[in-house]
């Protein structure tokens, strides 16, 4: 694998754990795979927990009962799933905008418009996280196996998209909330409502805090001619946040009820509500730092909705 010198980490990934403890002949891959920037794998993540413990609630509604040995190895095969899977679709989405990324101040820093990475070495590492992606997949029951298949078309049509419709991040939102299925799937081996409501509600969650972030690049994906919907939005960002969100926890909500409900679950929604409130309240479309603090700021809504359903399926 080629490896210039490395350059600087971009500024919202200044001074992580890969600056400070990581050997430097590993810095441009491990920046490849965003694993400087942890927020997008507990992003991609928290759908999957908010999955199994819905499921293992909807067990215990439904009079049956709930292996939480088994619901504990999925979340933990989830969270390195995720982790080697978005660094697969962080790999591929550089390579993909590689020209583009060299035009954009935040990005141009990255591995491979850097020269740090050449092309071959990263489709090499783009195998690599994709085979750990597979030992994941085989230790999953057969629907759910199947279930994580079907996403793989949209995973690697969605670095495209921006340069075709203006919402691009609602297909993120179909990626990054394919996991809101795969509980039900490992566990129920079955898709009831309460899954699909649930990512219907993710899918919502995603496209709020996406827009958010896609502010940081609104001037220059202007530049560029990248679509987004900051862009597309602008000014009227806020009010289109309110409906995104509020429908997100509408969404969640319903399928909450739909897996039997609850006070502790529907503790964890209003929690993730207010949360999801306050972030509108905060932002300013204008101030980078604040973007990037509220989109942060995600995983922790989701870590609260999680604890709820978590709760609620102890709880019975």
């Amino acid at each position: 694998m080629t490896v210039t010198a490395p350059a600087a980490a971009p500024a919202d990934a200044a001074g992580n754990w890969v600056e400070r403890h990581a050997p430097s002949f590993a810095h441009p891959y491990l920046r490849l795979a965003r694993l400087d920037r942890p927020i997008g794998s507990w992003l991609l993540l928290i759908p999957c927990w908010w999955s199994v413990a819905l499921a293992a609630r909807h067990l215990r509604a439904d009079g049956l009962a709930a292996d939480f040995a088994a619901a504990l190895g999925y979340l933990l095969l989830f969270a390195l799933g995720a982790v080697a899977m978005r660094g697969a679709g962080c790999t591929w989405n550089d390579i993909l905008d590689r020209d583009i990324d060299g035009k954009v101040e935040r990005t141009r820093s990255r591995p491979l418009p850097s020269g740090q990475v050449s092309l071959a070495a990263a489709f090499a590492f783009l195998v690599a996280q994709a085979l750990v992606g597979l030992a994941v997949l085989l230790c999953l029951p057969r629907f759910a196996q199947v279930t994580a298949l079907a996403s793989l078309g949209i995973v690697a049509v969605y670095p495209l998209m921006k340069r075709v419709i203006w919402i691009p991040q609602a297909v993120l939102g179909l990626c990054f909330s394919w996991g809101a299925l795969m509980g039900f799937a490992a566990l129920m081996q079955a898709l009831p409502p309460a899954a699909l409501l649930l990512y219907a509600g993710s899918i919502l969650w995603v496209i709020g805090y996406d827009t958010i972030y896609a502010h940081m690049d609104r001037a220059d994906d202007a530049v560029v001619g990248v679509k987004s919907s900051a862009r597309l939005f602008e000014r009227a960002t806020r009010p289109w946040l309110v409906g995104f969100y509020a429908g997100a926890a509408l969404l969640i909500a319903a399928a909450a009820a739909a897996a039997g409900g609850g006070l502790f679950a529907y503790a964890g929604v209003a929690l993730f509500a207010l949360h999801l409130a306050w972030q509108i309240a905060r932002l300013d479309i204008d101030d980078p730092a604040l973007c990037l603090k509220l989109f942060r700021s995600n995983r922790d809504a989701g870590l609260v909705l999680f604890a709820g359903f978590v709760l609620q399926a102890l709880a019975g």
